[in-house]
């Protein structure tokens, strides 16, 4: 490729990749050039909502990221999936759309990430986002990406959670991504007519008609170019070959949680002894690369069912075929839902403003990996501190872009995130045993009813924690010295190169990270094109009544033993 050819590189054609490079190519003037690793999206394992778990766990489309021996977890090591396709992550996550709570946004700017709280924010999710009931002062009506509430909870257990919520105590919530996250009610999930709405389907698609958008698939990049203390291209390899690039205006790194941090790290920007150590020459020392590492985490509370309406019926080759042959000629049925239909956010003491907890109810007992762990029939929660307070690192290896990071997440460092999880354990046990779950609920599979005190409940949950697949804060945003962009997101002492993904957040959202992950590259699109930023918003966000004395808004209907 000639040299100039190109103002904008963006590397990593995922779920901020593909925003940005439908949004930069809008003005026909600009050249934009895409640089994915992956390939191709066309699969029907990756277009099927129900069959996410089949791409998660392939070489063909995840990177397959394993952490170092976990010291907190007995020496672990946690599978860390992350895309390698068109789409990125958003094409092979559980398709959970979940935006965090207001205050989380509010935190961000607090910690030093200057126009990032939730009046900066909600205009943005609301451009990106078409949601099927209808767009309001929360929800967007008409933007890329579709958002629903699958099949409409039609399963009983998912009602049955829901009033189990209430009878514990809590509040029940229309909508968790609008006025009020706290409470228990139906989840959203990005699915368009059945089929996942990724952002390689909602955004690089349609942006893929236009001449100014150039995609190159299965080219891994190298390193950034520099030019004294710009960035001026890249180079890359793809069929054996090792090419150069260049751009006009920026180099905008989208590569992830993982891969962002890993690139500024073998292009020789990142901690001096890290690049050192690995044989990296310092071209710019910026101690925060790779560091603030942080993930949410999860168990799963697991029961037999004493009604056989669970999906663990549903699980053996032939009724997998029937669903799979269901969804390629009508595009409905169990194959266009992700099954986490209903959910809940609460907080897990009183004092606290905003959920801590989050809850994936799924009408199955069963794993990530699609495997069954009883005979007949079973339900589960998924549930893990959301705030976690351990942090680990991404450290590169060698400059050698094939070997994968060093990458610690110190799970369950903190003592704080070991009694989270002892919390979630007790609180979830709770409102199992309410009144609306005892036509359902049979005995207790996991932890099991033995598992009770707090050595006990450690010991399952250091043997039993798995990732969410929520890392992000690698590349943290802010304007202290420990950061690596600053509230622009612009590379600290770099000219000409941004990072936008999930690296850049300052600490976790109370949710999954798709949602602010596509919401972060719509804003960031505006402040690379230099536009003046969407109106704030000024709505009301709710809490819950007499947060600052209660758990919970009333009494559980019934006590039980936890």
């Amino acid at each position: 490729m000639s040299i100039k050819d190109f103002d904008y590189i963006i590397i990593g054609a995922g779920s901020a990749g593909c925003v940005l490079a439908n949004r930069l190519t809008e003005d026909l003037d600009t050249q934009v050039l895409v640089l994915e690793y992956g390939g191709s999206d066309r699969s029907v394992v990756i277009q099927m909502p129900s069959a996410f778990s089949i791409p998660m766990n392939t070489t063909k489309y995840n990177w397959r990221y394993e952490s170092e021996p976990e010291p907190y977890l007995d020496g672990r090591r946690i599978h860390c999936p992350r895309g390698k396709v068109l789409g990125g992550s958003s094409s092979i996550n559980g398709l959970v759309y979940i935006r965090g709570h207001a205050f989380d946004f509010d935190e961000w700017e607090s910690l030093g990430a200057e126009g990032w709280g939730y009046r900066n924010c909600l205009p943005y999710f609301k451009r990106a986002e078409s949601c099927e009931a209808g767009g309001d002062e929360y929800r967007g009506g008409s933007g890329p990406l579709h958002t629903t509430s699958g099949n409409k909870m039609k399963n009983p257990l998912y009602g049955a959670w829901v009033d189990a919520g209430a009878e514990a105590g809590y509040i029940k919530t229309d909508d968790c991504n609008g006025y009020m996250q706290e409470g228990f009610g139906a989840m959203h999930m990005t699915v368009k007519d059945g089929v996942r709405c990724s952002t390689a389907n909602a955004y690089l698609r349609p942006a893929m008609q236009r001449p100014n958008l150039t995609v190159i698939t299965l080219a891994m990049t190298r390193q950034i170019i520099l030019d004294g203390q710009r960035a001026v291209g890249v180079s890359y390899d793809r069929d054996g070959q090792t090419h150069t690039v260049y751009c006009k205006r920026e180099v905008l790194i989208c590569a992830g949680p993982i891969g962002s941090p890993h690139l500024l790290q073998r292009s020789g920007i990142g901690p001096s002894v890290v690049l050192e150590k690995a044989g990296v020459e310092v071209l710019h020392d910026l101690p925060g690369v790779g560091e603030n590492l942080q993930d949410h985490s999860e168990i799963y509370i697991q029961y037999g069912c004493k009604e056989p309406v669970t999906l663990n019926s549903k699980m053996d080759p032939l009724s997998k075929l029937t669903i799979g042959l269901r969804w390629l000629l009508c595009k409905d049925g169990l194959g266009a839902t992700n099954h986490f239909e209903a959910g809940g956010f609460i907080r897990s003491e009183q004092g606290l403003r905003w959920p801590d907890i989050q809850f994936h109810f799924l009408p199955a007992a069963m794993r990530y990996d699609g495997k069954k762990p009883i005979k007949g029939h079973g339900f589960m929660v998924l549930t893990g501190p959301n705030k976690p307070k351990s942090r680990g690192h991404v450290r590169l290896r060698s400059a050698d872009p094939y070997e994968h990071p060093e990458i610690l997440f110190n799970y369950l460092q903190r003592e704080e995130d070991r009694e989270g999880f002892r919390r979630c354990v007790r609180l979830t046990r709770e409102i199992i045993g309410q009144p609306a779950m005892d036509r359902f609920r049979d005995t207790e599979i996991a932890p099991g009813p033995n598992v009770n005190s707090d050595a006990e409940i450690d010991a399952f949950v250091r043997e039993n924690l798995e990732s969410t697949y929520h890392p992000c804060g690698s590349c943290r945003m802010g304007e202290d010295d420990m950061a690596v962009v600053d509230s622009q997101l612009r590379v600290r002492g770099v000219e000409g190169l941004r990072v936008i993904d999930s690296s850049v957040f300052p600490t976790e959202p109370n949710g999954n990270l798709n949602a602010p992950t596509i919401m972060l590259a719509e804003r960031a699109a505006d402040l690379v094109r230099g536009c003046k930023m969407l109106p704030e918003s000024d709505v009301v966000v709710g809490l819950a009544a007499q947060w600052e004395t209660r758990q919970r808004t009333s009494a559980p209907v019934r006590k039980v033993s936890v």
